[in-house]
């Protein structure tokens, strides 16, 4: 028997592809286009926006005919044990096989924010978690790991990571932002989304773009960013996540940009991230975003009109479920209102990748490699979600040394959060996500909380326990137990924070947009309280944004913050708060004094810095970058201290020695700051263009180095193109953006410089032992 060409794997994946498309029906061609949702339906719990509206029961065999695109959420969707649901996964493909002409299955994707969403898996850290760390191949490694574990069970592509950076820290979903940073959110970013195409699984970078800038912090608001936060603040972390991470997927955000809605905006989808990134790989639509050009923006007046448009644009698949890219679109072409060109081409970009996975192939087969139980928490996970637990919670204060607490303390533990475990995983996990519709279900991970693992941390010392309040209620009634408890403790923990949830059930997650950033619910007042027992008071925050302290500014014993810190955040919460962890996170996000103080992040220019011309000053209680240790640190031996010129397309090197002067190991993360005193256009006071994460024992010494290359100093000039401009600059060494601890004076010599598409994106690192 003579095998087709398109099922040759000798042959080129184009040449394949061009075979197969030739032979297939307008049906099928049109049938790769979409997913199936199945299992979601009007009357489950509401998972994605207006779920219950635009979802539809739809005949499976009818469905399938033609073959299929892609299979939504067969584990994120409801509880399934992990090997049932590899098993009917896999009996669905060879069904999806069987009933088209040519044999070919369906991509399977799952949610992956911070870990595999589906029961039973590992529930990392979110994030904002991932950016305090500062530790980009700690970030890889989960990414491998979570790509690993989807592909035990027959998935092909996690939708994942958010590079969204954060501009309003009201906006419900701060919690799934690495950070305020383009430079923090690309290269963590970039990171997570080379461990993730290691392991053999498409990565999808969400949400491109803009989405976070929504206006007034409003879920799905339009976005009025100018051209250049666009160009400088929003674009850079998917062009890191592509370019250096070698992501074959992403995601067209909801939003509208000035009018024109990302799924229908070619501009944005195919001129900029084809024509100008070369990016090849497949566009898919948010869920249910091609409906919602008809029934929200309201630029298309029938679904196949909203086809029309999201295809031209450059949206190749329509998510979750079939619901404008089906046979009414068909008919469209035939009627020849639509281009059949336009699905040619997304076709061609969803075979090819399907290709690229194997789908093609003769010998495919769906099933997993194993027949017996499958874990998708093993100790392996475990242990690195402790890891990335403990280097991401940050010490905000300490000033009288309270911490770490005495092993034989009288401890007065108080708060919501303390004895929840779910308070310590964002709204994308699986307990947060989708277990409130299943309340009968446990679980299915082990997730201690702080309560428990601060009594395994000191078993010497009497800690008891009152819960206060509620996340968000507004009842008062358990303050006085609370106040009484701590006022006859030596310390009181005070574990305060944020409840995740989707459309208004949590206090943080999608759609949970709040006004200010005052602690939730009666939170503020339960903190006065205990403060006012005198005793002192150590605050826990596990939330999934920042939320304004100043009002206990100089008040409190110590804080720490922690970004819903996964099924090991309250072991290694504890480890902070008991010494057995020297902390060593740093703030992705600018903690606010003032619960007003925001809209604000600390890249703003001269004009959005405090000043005399307003009463408000929005300069934040801890800055980006902050974070404390319980060991000291010294800078010196700086290289840069005599002014160097380089061309507007030169190099030059800075380095430093740093040394842990304490008496414990510990980590400093030495940040580099660009200072642009006179350009063409306004330019942020300072902003992050390097990093490197130091670990080290006592005593010990190390010399880092940046290779500061000039287009690090790059930005969007009037007209429009990315270009680097001469003049001087200051290149800023510090512990945070508001600190500086070296400068080095830098002219940049020559002609205004146009930088091409490849831009030096990353200040590359070094690290060597230092005398």
């Amino acid at each position: 028997m003579t095998t087709a060409p398109w099922r040759d794997p000798a042959l080129p994946a184009a040449d394949r592809v061009a075979d197969l498309l030739s032979r297939m029906t307008l049906e099928e061609k049109t049938a790769q286009l979409y997913g199936v949702w199945v299992g979601a339906d009007a009357e489950g719990g509401e998972v994605a926006p207006l779920q219950g509206e635009m979802s539809r029961v739809a005949d499976w065999d009818e469905l399938i005919a033609h073959g299929l695109g892609q299979l939504t959420r067969s584990f994120g969707t409801a509880p399934v044990d992990a090997a049932a649901g590899a098993r009917a996964l896999a009996a669905a493909q060879r069904r999806i096989a069987a009933a088209g002409r040519f044999g070919i299955p369906a991509l399977a994707h799952e949610e992956c924010l911070a870990g595999f969403t589906a029961w039973g898996a590992t529930a990392y850290p979110v994030p904002p978690a991932w950016g305090a760390s500062f530790d980009p191949e700690l970030v890889e490694e989960m990414g491998r790991r979570i790509g690993a574990d989807l592909r035990s069970v027959g998935v092909h592509q996690g939708l994942a990571p958010v590079l969204d950076v954060a501009r309003d820290l009201r906006w419900g979903r701060v919690e799934e932002t690495i950070g305020e940073d383009p430079y923090l959110v690309g290269t963590v970013g970039a990171a997570y989304v080379r461990g993730l195409e290691s392991a053999g699984v498409v990565a999808t970078l969400k949400h491109f773009a803009g989405y976070a800038g929504s206006a007034g912090a409003r879920n799905l608001a339009p976005v009025r960013a100018g051209v250049r936060e666009l160009a400088d603040v929003v674009l850079p972390p998917f062009e890191h996540a592509l370019r250096e991470g070698g992501a074959r997927s992403v995601m067209a955000a909801y939003t509208e940009t000035d009018g024109v809605p990302a799924s229908a905006d070619p501009e944005l989808l195919t001129a900029l991230l084809r024509e100008e990134w070369g990016f090849t790989g497949t566009v898919v639509a948010d869920y249910f975003a091609v409906g919602f050009l008809r029934t929200l923006h309201r630029v298309a007046a029938t679904k196949t009109r909203a086809a029309h448009l999201a295809l031209a644009a450059g949206i190749d698949v329509e998510l979750p479920t079939v619901d404008c890219y089906g046979t009414d679109l068909v008919a469209e072409v035939r009627a020849g209102d639509v281009p059949e060109s336009l699905v040619d081409r997304a076709a061609r970009r969803v075979l090819l990748q399907k290709c690229e996975l194997g789908l093609l192939d003769e010998d495919f087969a769906p099933e997993t490699e194993t027949e017996g139980p499958v874990d998708l928490d093993p100790p392996g996970n475990r242990a690195l979600a402790r890891r990335l637990a403990e280097e991401s919670v940050i010490l905000l204060a300490n000033p009288a040394g309270l911490l770490p607490l005495s092993p034989a303390a009288r401890i007065a533990v108080v708060g919501p959060r303390a004895a929840d475990p779910l308070a310590m995983l964002g709204c994308y996990s699986f307990p947060s996500h989708v277990l409130p519709h299943h309340p009968d279900v446990p679980l299915g991970i082990e997730i201690p909380t702080v309560l428990e693992s601060l009594r395994a941390e000191l078993p010497d010392a009497e800690v008891k326990f009152a819960e206060g309040c509620g996340v968000s209620d507004p009842d008062t009634s358990g303050f006085a137990e609370a106040v009484a408890l701590a006022a006859d403790a030596d310390v009181c923990v005070a574990v305060l924070g944020d409840r995740a949830g989707l459309f208004g059930r949590g206090t943080s997650g999608e759609g949970c947009d709040v006004a200010d950033l005052e602690l939730p619910g009666v939170q503020a007042g339960l903190l006065d309280a205990l403060v006012a027992t005198g005793t002192p008071v150590v605050l826990v925050l596990l939330t999934g944004r920042p939320y304004a302290l100043g009002r206990w500014d100089g008040q409190l014993g110590a804080t720490v913050q922690a970004f819903f810190p996964g099924e090991e955040g309250g072991t290694a919460v504890a480890g902070v708060l008991s010494g057995r962890v020297n902390p060593s996170g740093r703030l992705p996000l600018s903690m606010p004094r003032d619960p007003g103080g925001q809209p604000w992040t600390y890249l703003q220019p001269p004009l959005g810095l405090a000043g005399e011309v307003s009463a408000l000053d929005p300069t934040p209680l801890y800055p980006f970058g902050h974070g404390l240790s319980y060991t000291s640190f010294t800078w010196g031996e700086f290289s840069g201290t005599e002014p160097v010129e380089i061309g507007t397309d030169g190099v030059c090197d800075l380095s430093l020695t740093v040394r842990n002067t304490g008496e414990r190991s510990g980590a400093e993360v030495v940040q580099l700051y660009l200072h642009d005193p006179v350009a063409s256009v306004t330019r942020p006071d300072v902003r992050l263009i390097g990093y490197r994460r130091l670990e080290l024992g006592p005593g010990e010494a190390a010399r880092v180095s940046f290779r500061f290359h000039a287009d690090l100093a790059s930005f969007t000039g009037r007209s429009g193109t990315r270009i680097v401009e001469p003049g001087a600059l200051e290149l800023r060494l510090g512990p945070s953006s508001a600190e500086v601890r070296h400068t080095a004076h830098v002219t940049l010599t020559g002609p205004v410089r146009v930088t091409g598409p490849e831009r030096v994106l990353r200040c590359a690192t070094a690290v060597a032992p230092a005398g």
